[in-house]
């Protein structure tokens, strides 16, 4: 008797049959879903986005050529992405503005730069509300921001990539850059989360 029990297997074992499904197929090698997995959890870490975060804050002329040509400036640092990112565009936090990305269509993000994007930005409630009530969402994902603090939503598109310059804590101001990559997270770089003391 076939079962009816219709709930579906966890994600690891469904990719697992897929990949398996997939090699079987001869539509795609071992080895090459290896080296996806080795630079999904190895090279396309939030760290990357820190590196840059930092020598923002301590370079003034490094961050004037990341807000002019962000994909370019961050090739300085050894980082690369991949062709189809045409472009990455730094958008810098002030303390009157925050800005905020996300991909109403999938879950796109420099990824790797700022790392792959968490759960909650493919969801659809996210993906959705962002972009109509913000303030809201940032409430809800424990960012409480005044009304003085104006709110910009960025909409991530295939070939243009954004990355959040968070605002640097003043009690930061001198510290050498590898301490500094310590305090930047990858929610900051999106921009549902701000760094300064205030909103910790």
């Amino acid at each position: 008797m076939a079962s009816t029990d219709q709930r579906a297997a966890p994600v690891e074992r469904r990719v697992a049959a897929l990949e398996q499904a997939f090699v079987e197929r001869n539509l795609v090698r071992t080895e090459d879903v290896d080296a996806v997995v080795h630079n999904a959890e190895e090279n396309w870490v939030p760290e990357n986005g820190a590196k840059v975060v930092a020598r923002a804050w301590t370079d003034a002329d490094f961050k004037r050529r990341l807000l002019e040509n962000g994909k370019a400036a961050v090739t300085e640092l050894g980082l690369a992405m991949p062709p189809h990112h045409k472009h990455l565009v730094v958008l810098e936090n002030t303390p009157t503005l925050q800005n905020v990305i996300c991909c109403t269509l999938c879950s796109c993000t420099a990824f790797t730069i700022i790392g792959l994007p968490p759960g909650w930005y493919k969801d659809f409630e996210y993906r959705s509300r962002l972009v109509r009530q913000s303030r809201t969402v940032l409430r809800e994902m424990g960012l409480d921001l005044p009304y003085e603090i104006d709110i910009k939503v960025w909409d991530t598109t295939t070939d243009t990539r954004y990355m959040v310059l968070p605002v640097q804590p003043e009690e930061t101001i001198g510290w050498p850059e590898d301490k500094l990559r310590e305090i930047v997270t990858k929610d900051s770089m999106i921009g549902v989360s701000r760094l300064e003391a205030l909103y910790r």
